[in-house]
C-alpha cells in the first residue's frame, strides 16, 4: 500500500516538471519566438534622395498628411508618436514599433513590428535606425536593434541593454559618429557606446562618482553627429555630461545647484541648459556664451533653438505673457549678439541653409490657422503666410514638430481624436501659387474680409450694447476692417484691448476668410480634431460647439469660418451664431 502511495506521488511530481517544462517550452519556443512575433517588412529600393532644402517664402499648401493614432501600452509616459528625417525617409516612431516611409510621398518603405512587445524607445544616425524594445508585463525581457535605415535589414541585436537615456517626449535617445550610448540593464553608473553597424561595444565610460544616468526625462538627454549631452543623476548636485559620442571621451561637465535634473538640447556642437533658474548656452569646448535669467524663460518646454551659420538661434521668454518672447541670434565664436526681436510663441523651429522656418500657433491671436514664419538668418528678416493647420493650445498636448527637405516643410501636431488617446497628425507642405491677394493672407484679397461690428443688429442684442472693434496687421498687411468685435453692455467700462472678455459680452470674430469653401471646411475639420469636446450644431454649412459649457461656437459659412463666444452662455453663443451666418449669407449673395 506504501509503494502504491509513492509511486503516485513520484508519477505526479514528475506529471508537474512535465507540465512545468512544457510551459518553459512554450513560452521559449512559441510565445517569445521570432517567427510569429516579428512583422518584419524591408525593401530593396535604395533610399530616395532629398534635396537639403525647404520651400522657398511664399504660400503653402498641403502636398500630403499622415495620422498616427496613439497607441494605449499601459506605459502612459511612453504613449507617444515621433517623427525624424534619416537617410531621406520619414521615421514614424511610436509604441507599436517603426514605420519609415517615403519622405516625398509618404508612401511606405519598411516597418518593424513586434507582437506583445513595446518599443520605448529609438535612436538615429545618418544611416541607421535603432530600436529598444521590451516585452508587455515583462521588463525583464529587452532588445536592442540595429537597422539599415534605407532598407530596414536587422543588422544585429543585443538582449539584457537598455538606452542610455531616453527622452519621454519623443522615445528618443542620444547617438552620433555612428555610435549609439547604451548602459547594462543592472548597471546606470557606466555609459556604453556601440556600433550602429555592427552592435559591437566600442568604448566605455565611467560616471562621475555617485552619478548615475535617468532612465528617462522630458529633455534628459540629446544629441547630433559629433556631441552627446547627458542630463545626470548624482547624490550631491545635478550635472550635464558632454562627451564624444565616437569616442566616448568627456568634453566637458558643468554642475548646477538645482535638485532636479536640467533639461538639455544638443544642436549642433551647442548644448543648451535650463535648470530652473536660467537658460546657459555652452559651445564645443565648455564656456557658457549665453545666459539668459528666469525660472520660466523656456514655459513649459525646452527653448527652441537651431544652429545656422556660426550663429545659435534661440527663442526664450524675457518677461511675461507672449508680449515678452524673444529671438535672438549670438555669434558663436564671439559670444556676441547678431540681432534680437520680439517672437510669438513658437513651438517649433528649424533651419534650412540661410533660412529659418518657425511654427506659429496662430497668425494673430484673433485668426484661426497656424502660421509659418520664414526668417532670413542673417538679419532677422521675417515673412509669414498661414498654414492649413490648427495648433491646439495647451502645455499638456505633444510638443509640435518641424523639418524641412526636399523643397517641403514637415508639421506634426495633436489632435484629440480619435478618442481616448487621440493621434498626430503629420503634414508635408508644398510653395503654392499665389492669388489675387496677399501672400499673408493666403492670396485672399484684404477687402474680402467683412466687418466683423457689422454683422449683429439691435434686434440680436437688445438692452444696449456698444461695440468694442479690434483690428490686426498680419506681418505687413493691416485689414482694413475689424476682424473681431466684443458688444459691451451699456453699462461695463471699455476694456483696453480685444483679449478680454467680461460675462454678458458676447465676440464675434471672423477667423478665416479661406479661397474656396473646401478649403475653410478642411480648416474647421482641423479645428475640430483638436477639440476633445467638439460637438456638431446645426448653424451656416457647418459648426461646432467647442466646448458644452464655455459658450463657443465655431461656424463655417462658404469661405468664412467664424467663431463666436458668449462667456459661459451657450444658449447665446448658439443664437448669435446663427444670426451672423444668416448675415454672411445675405452678403455673399
Amino acid at each position: 500500500m506504501a509503494g502504491s502511495r509513492q509511486r503516485a506521488v513520484v508519477g505526479l511530481v514528475a506529471a508537474m516538471l512535465a507540465v512545468a517544462t512544457l510551459g518553459v517550452v512554450v513560452d521559449k519556443f512559441v510565445l517569445q519566438a521570432e517567427w510569429w512575433q516579428e512583422d518584419h517588412r524591408t525593401t530593396t529600393e535604395p533610399a530616395p534622395p532629398l534635396l537639403d532644402v525647404g520651400p522657398p517664402p511664399g504660400p503653402v499648401a498641403l502636398g500630403w498628411q499622415l495620422d498616427t493614432v496613439v497607441r494605449r501600452s499601459g506605459l502612459s509616459p511612453y504613449d507617444q508618436v515621433a517623427h525624424a528625417l534619416v537617410d531621406g525617409q520619414l521615421l514614424v516612431a511610436t509604441t507599436r514599433g517603426l514605420d519609415v516611409r517615403d519622405a516625398r510621398t509618404g508612401e511606405r518603405r519598411w516597418h518593424y513590428h513586434r507582437e506583445d512587445w513595446v518599443l520605448l524607445g529609438w535612436a538615429a544616425t545618418r544611416h541607421h535606425l535603432i530600436a529598444y524594445v521590451e516585452r508587455a508585463g515583462h521588463r525583464d525581457n529587452r532588445m536592442i536593434l540595429g537597422f539599415d535605415a534605407a532598407g530596414g535589414r536587422l543588422l544585429w541585436r543585443q538582449q539584457d541593454e537598455v538606452p542610455a537615456a531616453t527622452e519621454r517626449s519623443t522615445l528618443r535617445w542620444p547617438a552620433g559618429s555612428d555610435v549609439v550610448l547604451t548602459a547594462a540593464a543592472g548597471d546606470r553608473s557606466v555609459l556604453r557606446g556601440r556600433s550602429v553597424a555592427t552592435g559591437e561595444q566600442v568604448w566605455t565610460h565611467a560616471l562621475p562618482r555617485g552619478c548615475t544616468l535617468p532612465e528617462a526625462g522630458t529633455y534628459a538627454s540629446d544629441a547630433d553627429d559629433a556631441l552627446a549631452a547627458i542630463s545626470l543623476d548624482c547624490e550631491d548636485r545635478s550635472r550635464v555630461l558632454a562627451i564624444d559620442p565616437q569616442s566616448g571621451r568627456t568634453r566637458w561637465v558643468r554642475e548646477f545647484d538645482a535638485q532636479d535634473p536640467p533639461e538639455i538640447a544638443v544642436r549642433g556642437e551647442v548644448v543648451l541648459v535650463s535648470d530652473g533658474t536660467a537658460l546657459r548656452a555652452y559651445d564645443q569646448a565648455g564656456r557658457e556664451f549665453l545666459t539668459r535669467p528666469g525660472d520660466d524663460v523656456c514655459g513649459a518646454t525646452m527653448c527652441p533653438a537651431v544652429v545656422s551659420g556660426g550663429h545659435l538661434i534661440v527663442v526664450y521668454r524675457s518677461g511675461p505673457g507672449d508680449d515678452g518672447r524673444r529671438l535672438e541670434s549670438i555669434q558663436i565664436s564671439s559670444h556676441r549678439s547678431a540681432w534680437r526681436r520680439t517672437a510669438p510663441a513658437y513651438p517649433a523651429l528649424v533651419a534650412k541653409g540661410d533660412r529659418l522656418y518657425a511654427l506659429r500657433p496662430n497668425l494673430t491671436p484673433e485668426l484661426r490657422p497656424a502660421g509659418i514664419d520664414v526668417i532670413d538668418a542673417g538679419d532677422g528678416r521675417t515673412a509669414t503666410v498661414p498654414a492649413p493647420l490648427v495648433v491646439p493650445p495647451g502645455p499638456n498636448r505633444a510638443r509640435p514638430w518641424l523639418a524641412a527637405g526636399g523643397g517641403l516643410l514637415y508639421v506634426s501636431v495633436p489632435e484629440a481624436l480619435p478618442s481616448p488617446s487621440g493621434a498626430v497628425r503629420l503634414m508635408a507642405l508644398r510653395a503654392a501659387a499665389g492669388g489675387p491677394g496677399p501672400a499673408e493672407l493666403g492670396g485672399v484679397p484684404a477687402a474680402d474680409w467683412p466687418d466683423a461690428c457689422g454683422l449683429l443688429n439691435r434686434r440680436d442684442l437688445p438692452g444696449g450694447h456698444r461695440s468694442r472693434p479690434v483690428y490686426v496687421t498680419v506681418g505687413t498687411v493691416r485689414l482694413p476692417r475689424p476682424v473681431s468685435c466684443t458688444y459691451e453692455p451699456d453699462g461695463d467700462r471699455p476694456k483696453p484691448s480685444g483679449r478680454e472678455q467680461s460675462a454678458g459680452a458676447p465676440t464675434v470674430t471672423i477667423e478665416w476668410v479661406a479661397d474656396s469653401a473646401a478649403s475653410a471646411s478642411a480648416l474647421l475639420a482641423a479645428l475640430r480634431a483638436s477639440e476633445p469636446q467638439a460637438r456638431p450644431v446645426e448653424i451656416g454649412d457647418e459648426a461646432y460647439e467647442l466646448n458644452p459649457s464655455s459658450g463657443t461656437i465655431a461656424a463655417r459659412v462658404g469661405r468664412y469660418l467664424i467663431g463666436v463666444s458668449a462667456f459661459q452662455t451657450p444658449g447665446l453663443a448658439t443664437r448669435l451664431a446663427r444670426a451672423v451666418a444668416l448675415a454672411l449669407h445675405a452678403r455673399a449673395s
